[in-house]
């Protein structure tokens, strides 16, 4: 009996953080793929959450409060929701369409939001983000990460503080099945859903992995991932996903199988 689904055959190497990468799992398995799981980030409570709390504690002296994504919604509002009601005041925005799903699934509404790239630059397109002269802008981020987004609204006259609520990090993880795979010839395409993650992927793989590993077929969600991707010596340039939601990244694969049987 044939198999007519349109990723049957195909391996793809999932990336994401191990509590993120069941629904694109199952939606590359519902098209026959075979979703081979690797979590190149783990998320984690930060060690001293002191000044989250102190930053929740003022949080109605704040205008607006940025969400940078739906880890920092997850860790942030559950805090924010055992302590107080979300002051009416303070206007929420999202940095792509899943934090935004995120608030929604927690009662919250963002009000800006990217509708189509979802990253720090398409955010602050927007006009919302323009007209911020003395505005105090909360950032809920994990530790660490792109400073592009308060350095801009600085830059346009608004007082910006964070609000740190995870951190990443490398898991501790034994590549042997990966390796094993990759010697099979089983890992048709890798998907890395950011920078941080494809510098971990590169590091865990070692030495022979990264024969493999520069060889591959990689979908990404930025333009940056795919520069990265070439500075680290991969051969051929990812596809970029138009969004970094899983049924954006799904159709991204589907078109790349759609022009690898052609």
């Amino acid at each position: 009996m044939t198999n007519n689904k349109p990723l049957a055959g195909v391996g793809v190497l999932v990336t994401r953080p191990k509590h993120q990468a069941a629904n694109l799992c199952r939606l590359i398995e519902e098209l026959g793929g075979s979703a081979i799981r690797f979590p190149v980030l783990q998320i984690d409570d930060i060690d001293d959450s002191s000044h989250l709390y102190h930053q929740i504690e003022k949080l109605d002296t704040f205008d607006i409060a940025i969400f940078i994504s739906s880890n920092a919604v997850k860790k942030a509002v559950n805090i924010i929701q055992s302590k107080k009601k979300w002051p009416n005041s303070v206007k929420i925005a999202a940095v792509g369409k899943t934090s935004a799903k995120a608030l929604k699934d927690l009662g919250l509404k963002a009000e800006i939001f990217p509708s189509k790239r979802f990253n720090s630059e398409a955010l602050l397109s927007l006009e919302e983000m323009q007209d911020v002269l003395g505005k105090n802008v909360i950032i809920f981020r994990g530790e660490g990460g792109r400073e592009l987004l308060a350095e801009t609204l600085k830059r346009r006259g608004a007082n910006v503080e964070y609000a740190e609520c995870y951190k990443r990090s490398k898991p501790d993880a034994d590549v042997s099945n990966l390796l094993k795979h990759w010697s099979r010839g089983e890992i048709s395409v890798i998907i890395t859903t950011s920078n941080e993650g494809l510098h971990n992927l590169y590091d865990m793989v070692g030495q022979l992995g990264r024969q493999w590993l520069i060889k591959s077929n990689m979908i990404v969600v930025s333009e940056r991932g795919a520069d990265l991707a070439l500075q680290l010596g991969f051969k051929k340039r990812p596809r970029v996903s138009a969004q970094a939601s899983d049924n954006a990244i799904v159709q991204t694969l589907l078109d790349w199988q759609t022009q690898q049987c052609a």
